[in-house]
């Protein structure tokens, strides 16, 4: 994930960053590359799981995949492979100077922006219709000044929460794909927050709740997680919010 591997993509190449027919390339075909053994060895390799080496290596390369998949780059696991083993090992030949590394990570960092651009005025288009038509073609959605939008799934009749309460919620998380990025239900545990402490959208929802009520929120990102997301949110995304207000304290609790 992100948070592991902070500066990883200034230590790649990849297809892509250059023209496939340039020196480099050749360079690359004349050491004989075939992605496919590469991809049929590693797939014996993940089966194969006998040590905490063996499992470290795997999460690590797990770990890094995901985060390169997050970070639109388009890999040539051939190269790949071949850059890793260099830089661990320093056994061979450098298939890059210094310079042409370093013109590689230059492309791959405008390529890269480039493509989180268009991403993210994708992802704030998508989130701008869904809500329309969340709105328009369900009629038991509410929508406030702010444009939280809401439905009451069960009314409750206990005190609501004001911005500097804590609140014990149960709550699931979904993507407008629906994919479940967050769950208290998964963890088997309620959570405890203090209601100014999370996203808009939450510090706002809630206050219209009373405590045994169960709501579901449609969230624009301005509301949720914004231009940044997080991990495992998407930058400008909308979100969906199931939430149920469990107790209301109106004095920090341990």
């Amino acid at each position: 994930m992100n948070k592991y591997f902070p500066s990883v993509l200034l230590c790649l190449f990849i297809s892509g960053c250059e023209n496939r027919e340039a020196p480099v390339y050749q360079r690359l075909k004349k050491k004989g590359f075939n992605i496919l053994a590469v991809v049929q060895n590693l797939t014996v390799q993940e089966k194969h799981l006998q040590d905490s080496r063996d499992s470290s290596s795997y999460a690590l390369g797990a770990d890094l995949g995901e985060n390169l998949k997050k970070q639109y780059v388009e890999l040539d696991y051939d190269a790949f492979l071949t850059g890793l083993k260099f830089g661990y090992d320093k056994d061979d030949d450098p298939l890059l100077t210094n310079e042409e590394r370093k013109d590689a990570f230059q492309k791959l960092q405008a390529s890269i922006r480039s493509k989180q651009q268009e991403g993210f005025a994708d992802n704030l288009q998508a989130a701008e219709t869904f809500l329309v038509e969340n709105k328009t073609n369900n009629p038991d959605v509410q929508e406030t000044p702010t444009r939280l939008q809401y439905r009451v799934i069960r009314e409750g009749t206990g005190q609501s929460p004001t911005t500097m309460d804590q609140v014990r919620v149960h709550y699931e998380g979904r993507l407008l794909d629906g994919t479940i990025f967050d769950s208290s239900y998964e963890k088997d545990e309620p959570a405890v927050f203090r209601l100014n402490r999370v996203i808009k959208g939450w510090t706002e929802g809630l206050q219209l709740m009373k405590e045994g009520a169960e709501f579901e929120f449609f969230i624009h990102p301005n509301l949720g997680f914004g231009q940044r997301g997080n991990q495992d949110v998407p930058p400008n995304s909308a979100v969906v919010f199931k939430v149920e207000l469990l107790k209301v304290f109106e004095k920090n609790i341990k």
